[in-house]
Protein backbone atom coordinates (compact mmCIF):
# COMPACT_ATOMS: atom_id res chain seq x y z
CA UNK A 1 0.00 0.00 0.00
CA UNK A 2 1.60 3.22 -1.02
CA UNK A 3 1.83 6.24 1.82
CA UNK A 4 -0.89 8.43 0.54
CA UNK A 5 -3.12 11.45 2.14
CA UNK A 6 -6.40 12.68 0.96
CA UNK A 7 -7.77 15.87 0.87
CA UNK A 8 -10.64 17.83 -0.89
CA UNK A 9 -12.01 15.38 -3.30
CA UNK A 10 -8.02 14.65 -3.79
CA UNK A 11 -5.38 12.25 -3.24
CA UNK A 12 -1.57 13.54 -2.19
CA UNK A 13 1.51 10.74 -2.74
CA UNK A 14 4.54 11.85 -1.21
CA UNK A 15 6.75 9.64 -2.36
CA UNK A 16 6.38 11.13 -5.59
CA UNK A 17 5.63 14.59 -4.73
CA UNK A 18 2.27 14.06 -6.91
CA UNK A 19 -1.14 15.23 -6.22
CA UNK A 20 -3.98 13.34 -8.04
CA UNK A 21 -7.41 14.47 -9.03
CA UNK A 22 -10.03 13.26 -10.95
CA UNK A 23 -13.35 14.22 -13.38
CA UNK A 24 -13.14 17.81 -13.02
CA UNK A 25 -15.40 17.91 -15.74
CA UNK A 26 -14.24 21.35 -16.86
CA UNK A 27 -17.32 22.97 -18.65
CA UNK A 28 -19.98 21.22 -16.80
CA UNK A 29 -21.86 24.24 -16.08
CA UNK A 30 -22.67 25.19 -19.13
CA UNK A 31 -24.66 21.79 -19.40
CA UNK A 32 -26.48 22.38 -16.05
CA UNK A 33 -30.24 23.70 -17.00
CA UNK A 34 -29.85 26.95 -15.43
CA UNK A 35 -30.60 30.71 -15.76
CA UNK A 36 -27.43 31.91 -13.38
CA UNK A 37 -24.11 30.95 -13.68
CA UNK A 38 -23.30 28.07 -11.00
CA UNK A 39 -19.24 29.26 -10.52
CA UNK A 40 -17.76 26.29 -11.71
CA UNK A 41 -14.33 28.24 -12.97
CA UNK A 42 -13.60 30.19 -9.62
CA UNK A 43 -14.25 27.02 -7.62
CA UNK A 44 -12.30 24.89 -9.40
CA UNK A 45 -9.46 27.29 -9.48
CA UNK A 46 -9.79 27.92 -5.74
CA UNK A 47 -9.92 24.51 -4.72
CA UNK A 48 -6.87 23.50 -6.61
CA UNK A 49 -4.98 26.33 -5.27
CA UNK A 50 -5.49 25.37 -1.69
CA UNK A 51 -4.71 22.08 -2.59
CA UNK A 52 -1.20 23.23 -3.94
CA UNK A 53 -0.41 25.21 -1.04
CA UNK A 54 -1.26 22.77 1.42
CA UNK A 55 0.46 19.97 -0.42
CA UNK A 56 3.25 21.66 -2.24
CA UNK A 57 3.88 18.84 -4.94
CA UNK A 58 6.54 18.58 -7.70
CA UNK A 59 3.20 17.42 -10.46
CA UNK A 60 -0.63 17.34 -10.36
CA UNK A 61 -2.10 14.59 -12.88
CA UNK A 62 -5.31 15.32 -13.66
CA UNK A 63 -6.89 11.18 -13.84
CA UNK A 64 -9.25 11.80 -16.68
CA UNK A 65 -12.55 13.49 -17.94
CA UNK A 66 -10.82 16.89 -17.31
CA UNK A 67 -13.46 17.76 -20.11
CA UNK A 68 -17.31 17.53 -19.41
CA UNK A 69 -18.27 17.97 -22.93
CA UNK A 70 -18.23 14.98 -25.69
CA UNK A 71 -18.92 17.27 -28.67
CA UNK A 72 -17.44 20.96 -27.98
CA UNK A 73 -14.97 22.97 -25.76
CA UNK A 74 -16.06 26.63 -25.82
CA UNK A 75 -13.81 29.52 -25.24
CA UNK A 76 -15.15 29.19 -21.27
CA UNK A 77 -14.42 26.17 -21.42
CA UNK A 78 -10.27 26.41 -22.84
CA UNK A 79 -10.26 29.34 -20.05
CA UNK A 80 -11.06 27.49 -17.23
CA UNK A 81 -8.73 24.98 -18.24
CA UNK A 82 -6.21 27.47 -18.30
CA UNK A 83 -6.93 28.98 -14.83
CA UNK A 84 -6.13 25.33 -13.62
CA UNK A 85 -3.18 25.03 -15.97
CA UNK A 86 -1.93 28.89 -14.45
CA UNK A 87 -2.78 28.08 -11.27
CA UNK A 88 0.06 25.29 -11.36
CA UNK A 89 2.68 26.54 -13.29
CA UNK A 90 2.74 29.46 -11.23
CA UNK A 91 4.27 27.32 -8.48
CA UNK A 92 6.40 25.57 -10.62
CA UNK A 93 3.81 22.30 -10.46
CA UNK A 94 3.95 20.08 -13.93
CA UNK A 95 0.23 19.41 -14.88
CA UNK A 96 0.31 16.22 -16.26
CA UNK A 97 -3.32 15.26 -18.17
CA UNK A 98 -5.09 11.57 -18.51
CA UNK A 99 -7.42 10.89 -21.12
CA UNK A 100 -10.97 10.03 -20.11
CA UNK A 101 -13.93 9.07 -21.83
CA UNK A 102 -15.04 12.32 -21.83
CA UNK A 103 -11.93 13.70 -23.31
CA UNK A 104 -12.50 13.41 -26.99
CA UNK A 105 -11.98 17.55 -27.49
CA UNK A 106 -9.38 17.99 -24.73
CA UNK A 107 -6.49 18.47 -27.44
CA UNK A 108 -8.18 21.02 -29.00
CA UNK A 109 -7.77 23.31 -26.15
CA UNK A 110 -4.38 21.53 -24.31
CA UNK A 111 -0.95 21.46 -26.32
CA UNK A 112 0.87 19.51 -24.00
CA UNK A 113 1.46 15.78 -23.91
CA UNK A 114 -2.00 13.15 -23.23
CA UNK A 115 -1.60 10.49 -21.38
CA UNK A 116 -3.89 7.04 -21.21
CA UNK A 117 -2.41 6.24 -17.96
CA UNK A 118 0.41 8.17 -16.06
CA UNK A 119 3.22 6.16 -13.34
CA UNK A 120 3.68 8.40 -10.78
CA UNK A 121 7.47 7.15 -9.60
CA UNK A 122 9.53 8.14 -6.93
CA UNK A 123 10.56 5.66 -4.02
CA UNK A 124 8.68 4.18 -1.22
CA UNK A 125 10.96 2.17 1.55
CA UNK A 126 13.85 2.19 -0.58
CA UNK A 127 11.50 0.48 -3.22
CA UNK A 128 10.38 2.23 -6.53
CA UNK A 129 6.96 3.38 -6.49
CA UNK A 130 4.58 1.67 -9.00
CA UNK A 131 1.65 3.66 -8.77
CA UNK A 132 -0.46 4.01 -11.62
CA UNK A 133 -2.91 6.58 -12.72
CA UNK A 134 -5.52 5.72 -15.12
CA UNK A 135 -9.35 7.12 -15.83
CA UNK A 136 -11.03 3.74 -15.15
CA UNK A 137 -13.25 3.56 -17.99
CA UNK A 138 -11.13 0.65 -19.51
CA UNK A 139 -8.66 -1.62 -18.12
CA UNK A 140 -4.87 -0.46 -18.43
CA UNK A 141 -2.37 -1.72 -20.40
CA UNK A 142 0.37 -1.64 -17.20
CA UNK A 143 0.61 -3.34 -14.27
CA UNK A 144 1.35 -2.07 -10.82
CA UNK A 145 1.34 -2.07 -7.19
CA UNK A 146 -1.40 0.61 -7.01
CA UNK A 147 -4.46 1.44 -9.58
CA UNK A 148 -5.41 5.02 -8.15
CA UNK A 149 -8.65 6.28 -10.65
CA UNK A 150 -12.07 8.09 -11.12
CA UNK A 151 -14.92 7.60 -13.43
CA UNK A 152 -17.51 6.26 -11.13
CA UNK A 153 -17.82 9.61 -8.77
CA UNK A 154 -18.35 7.46 -5.46
CA UNK A 155 -20.87 9.29 -2.77
CA UNK A 156 -21.41 8.05 0.33
CA UNK A 157 -24.58 8.57 2.30
CA UNK A 158 -24.07 8.28 6.24
CA UNK A 159 -27.04 9.58 8.75
CA UNK A 160 -28.97 10.72 5.84
CA UNK A 161 -25.67 13.22 4.38
CA UNK A 162 -24.61 12.49 1.31
CA UNK A 163 -20.84 13.24 0.76
CA UNK A 164 -18.04 12.50 -1.39
CA UNK A 165 -15.63 9.30 -0.84
CA UNK A 166 -12.52 7.54 -1.64
CA UNK A 167 -12.88 3.80 -2.12
CA UNK A 168 -9.84 1.84 -1.17
CA UNK A 169 -9.42 -1.72 -2.30
CA UNK A 170 -6.30 -3.49 -1.27
CA UNK A 171 -5.14 -6.06 -3.73
CA UNK A 172 -8.15 -6.10 -5.51
CA UNK A 173 -7.25 -6.12 -9.34
CA UNK A 174 -4.57 -7.80 -10.63
CA UNK A 175 -3.22 -8.28 -7.55
CA UNK A 176 -2.55 -4.47 -7.04
CA UNK A 177 -4.13 -2.28 -4.47
CA UNK A 178 -7.52 0.12 -6.02
CA UNK A 179 -7.81 4.02 -5.16
CA UNK A 180 -11.23 5.29 -6.87
CA UNK A 181 -10.87 9.31 -6.52
CA UNK A 182 -14.63 11.13 -6.13
CA UNK A 183 -15.25 13.82 -9.01
CA UNK A 184 -12.90 17.01 -8.38
CA UNK A 185 -16.24 18.65 -9.99
CA UNK A 186 -18.73 20.00 -7.06
CA UNK A 187 -21.22 20.14 -9.92
CA UNK A 188 -21.01 16.33 -10.61
CA UNK A 189 -23.99 14.43 -8.87
CA UNK A 190 -22.06 11.66 -7.83
CA UNK A 191 -23.45 7.99 -7.23
CA UNK A 192 -24.73 6.82 -3.69
CA UNK A 193 -22.35 3.55 -3.62
CA UNK A 194 -24.72 2.46 -0.24
CA UNK A 195 -26.23 -0.39 -1.96
CA UNK A 196 -23.79 -1.15 -4.83
CA UNK A 197 -22.79 -4.38 -5.84
CA UNK A 198 -19.75 -5.37 -8.52
CA UNK A 199 -21.33 -4.87 -11.35
CA UNK A 200 -23.52 -1.10 -10.73
CA UNK A 201 -19.74 -0.15 -10.88
CA UNK A 202 -18.74 1.66 -14.44
CA UNK A 203 -15.00 0.35 -13.96
CA UNK A 204 -14.04 -2.77 -15.25
CA UNK A 205 -10.82 -2.06 -11.93
CA UNK A 206 -13.74 -2.53 -9.13
CA UNK A 207 -13.52 -6.53 -9.35
CA UNK A 208 -15.02 -6.64 -5.30
CA UNK A 209 -17.11 -4.68 -4.07
CA UNK A 210 -17.99 -5.68 -0.88
CA UNK A 211 -13.88 -5.38 -0.12
CA UNK A 212 -13.84 -1.61 -1.01
CA UNK A 213 -13.52 0.34 1.85
CA UNK A 214 -14.62 4.43 1.97
CA UNK A 215 -12.51 6.88 2.98
CA UNK A 216 -14.21 10.49 3.69
CA UNK A 217 -12.50 13.41 4.20
CA UNK A 218 -14.60 15.54 6.90
CA UNK A 219 -13.44 19.02 5.60
CA UNK A 220 -15.16 20.47 8.78
CA UNK A 221 -12.36 18.65 10.63
CA UNK A 222 -9.90 17.98 8.26
CA UNK A 223 -9.95 14.52 9.34
CA UNK A 224 -9.20 11.25 7.34
CA UNK A 225 -12.41 8.54 8.37
CA UNK A 226 -11.72 4.81 7.28
CA UNK A 227 -15.13 2.98 7.16
CA UNK A 228 -14.78 -1.11 7.28
CA UNK A 229 -15.43 -2.58 3.35
CA UNK A 230 -18.51 -2.20 1.99
CA UNK A 231 -19.68 -6.13 2.29
CA UNK A 232 -19.43 -5.14 6.45
CA UNK A 233 -20.38 -1.05 6.36
CA UNK A 234 -23.45 -1.47 4.26
CA UNK A 235 -24.89 -4.19 6.69
CA UNK A 236 -24.58 -1.54 9.57
CA UNK A 237 -26.12 1.11 7.69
Amino acid sequence: MPEFVVGDRAVFFPASEALVVADPHVGRDEASEVAFPLGERADLRDRLVALLDRFSPAKVVFAGDVLHSFSRASAATAESLGDLVDACRERGVRPILVVGNHDTMLASVWDGPLYDEYRLGGRQGGECDETLVCHGHEEPDGDADCYVVGHDHPTISIEGQRRPCFLYGPGSYRGGDVLMLPAFSRLAPGVEINRMRTSDFQSPLVTDADALRPVVFDESSGETLWFPPLGTFRRLL
